[in-house]
C-alpha cells in the first residue's frame, strides 16, 4: 500500500521503468498485432496505458503533461514510447511538488466513487501492471523479445546459460 509520497515514488520509478522497457521494444510493424479481430492492438493498448496517466490524475486536480484521452494512436512506436516517458516523469514531478503525505488521505471523485489519493495511485500502478501483462502476450505473438519484469524472461534465462523453468 502507499502511505507516503516516498512509497509512491519508489514504486512508480520501478514500475514506470519496467513499462518503458516494454515500450522501447515496440516496433512500428508490431503496433497492429491483436489477439483477435475485436481485441486491442499493441498500439492501442500501449497508447491506453500512456493516456491513462494524465486522464486519471486530472481527476485528482493534478496537471500531468501528456496526451489527451481521445488522441488517436500514433503510427510510430517511438511516439508512444516518448509520450509514455513524458507522462510518467510528469506524474512523478507533480506528485512530489503538489502533494504531501497528508494529502494522500484526501478523496477525489474517481469514476463515480470516492477514492483516497493513496488508492488512486495504487490503482494507477495496478492498471498499468494489468495492461502490461496483456501487452507482453501480444508482443510474443508479434515475435518481439519481452524483457523480464518480475523475473527473467525466457531469453534472459538462456543468456544466463540455463533453461527457463518448466511449468
Amino acid at each position: 500500500m502507499i502511505h507516503t509520497i516516498d512509497d509512491f515514488a519508489a514504486a512508480w520509478t520501478w514500475e514506470a521503468g519496467e513499462t518503458q522497457k516494454l515500450f522501447d521494444r515496440l516496433t512500428d510493424g508490431s503496433l497492429a498485432q491483436a489477439v483477435n479481430n475485436d481485441g486491442r492492438t499493441i498500439g492501442r493498448l500501449a497508447w491506453h496505458i500512456a493516456q491513462t496517466i494524465p486522464e486519471m490524475m486530472a481527476r485528482t486536480g493534478l496537471h500531468v503533461t501528456g496526451i489527451g484521452e481521445h488522441d488517436p494512436v500514433p503510427a510510430h512506436a517511438a511516439e508512444i514510447s516518448s509520450a509514455y516517458r513524458a507522462a510518467a516523469a510528469s506524474l512523478l514531478h507533480e506528485i512530489k511538488t503538489q502533494w504531501t503525505d497528508a494529502t494522500l488521505t484526501h478523496s477525489d471523485d474517481m469514476y463515480g466513487m470516492q477514492w483516497p489519493r493513496s488508492q488512486t495511485l495504487w490503482a494507477l500502478i495496478g492498471h498499468q501492471t494489468h495492461h502490461r501483462g496483456q501487452l507482453t502476450v501480444l508482443m510474443r505473438q508479434a515475435d518481439l523479445v519481452v524483457p523480464g519484469i518480475y523475473g527473467p524472461a525466457r531469453e534472459e534465462w538462456e543468456a544466463m546459460g540455463t533453461d527457463a523453468p518448466t511449468i
